[in-house]
């Protein structure tokens, strides 16, 4: 089932002269149970895309469905979505954690006996069940993140807005909030993920979508987008004895040949870019030095956003799908 689509977005900001399109015909669509991180940088039109999708800004031309329903027009579209808000704008500090799930699930249109059992179910799913009548304000920031995503789903939603989840907490935190975005994608959640941290949005995500000046530039399965990027650059260490240095390891001649060859020398290792079928002579020139480990560089979803935010139009627009 599609938890969302937004189909042809289109939003401008000013008139004449000053007029600047924030977006320009963004299509995503997520499947409930699918995690899709939506990645940009600062300025690309991913803001004003979300405020679409959550129903607080018309857009100038498209459509967004939330589970077949338009928030724009059926106000009922919207409770089907959570949201999770970076910083401290999710929950009422001097309530407690139960006192907020009742209050906004209520506030989703629950009525408060149901809103206080789904609650209670979630606090103890999310191990904050011996916190329930604790104030947020003397609960840590890791707990705060926790009780905001159970907020957020306790009028069980079909699709999540989960911005920054893990900002500002330390590795314990992290890691539990985390599972905590696997457990809610498996039990069927469609995630609309933004964050800057892109460690945690190649981890989580299933598909990635990279806006750029107001259009997607880039959207596919995390791990193939990430492949494309791939290139034949292998890394190559040498057994080295503790204070022997590679040059001296490998000697002129050696040195003169793997240069020929194309290889770069760096203190503690060599780097080879090239076909895989030319590492062979390489590797025979090595012989007999023992070698500990040949790699291919593998880039990571940070070097493919960079690649994608500042290339040229042109090549970009190759990348769509």
């Amino acid at each position: 089932a599609i938890a969302l689509s937004a189909i042809d977005l289109h939003k401008a900001y000013g008139r004449g002269k000053g007029r600047f399109e924030a977006v320009r015909g963004v299509n995503l669509e997520i499947a409930a149970g699918e995690v899709l991180a939506f990645l940009g940088p600062n300025g690309a039109g991913k803001t004003t895309t979300i405020k679409m999708i959550a129903g607080l800004i018309r857009p100038d031309r498209g459509a967004v469905r939330i589970s077949g329903l338009d928030p724009h027009r059926q106000p009922q579209a919207l409770a089907r979505v959570g949201a999770v808000l970076e910083g401290n704008r999710n929950l009422y500090w001097r309530l407690t954690a139960i006192e907020n799930l009742e209050y906004f699930g209520v506030l989703r249109g629950m009525a408060a006996k149901t809103a206080r059992r789904q609650g209670r179910e979630l606090l103890a799913q999310f191990g904050l069940t011996d916190k329930a009548t604790t104030p947020v304000q003397k609960l840590s920031r890791g707990m705060q993140q926790k009780l905001a995503i159970a907020v957020a789903l306790v009028h069980q939603p079909r699709l999540l807005l989960l911005d920054e989840p893990t900002l500002g907490l330390d590795v314990e935190a992290s890691q539990t909030v985390k599972g905590l975005v696997r457990t809610i994608a498996a039990q069927g959640c469609a995630i609309l993920l933004t964050t800057h941290q892109l460690d945690v949005a190649e981890e989580l995500s299933d598909r990635v979508a990279v806006i750029r000046q107001g259009q997607i530039v880039a959207m596919e399965p995390t791990q193939a987008l990430i492949r494309q990027f791939a290139g034949n650059t292998y890394r190559l260490v040498l057994a080295l004895g503790p204070d022997q240095r590679l040059e001296e390891a490998l000697g002129p001649d050696r040195l003169g040949k793997l240069s020929y060859l194309g290889a770069q020398i760096h203190p503690d290792h060599l780097t080879y870019s090239g076909d895989a079928v030319d590492l062979y002579a390489l590797l025979d020139c090595l012989k007999p030095l023992p070698i500990d480990s040949i790699h291919r560089h593998q880039p990571d979803l940070t070097e493919v956003f960079l690649t994608l935010v500042n290339t040229a139009d042109d090549s970009a627009t190759s990348l769509r799908r």
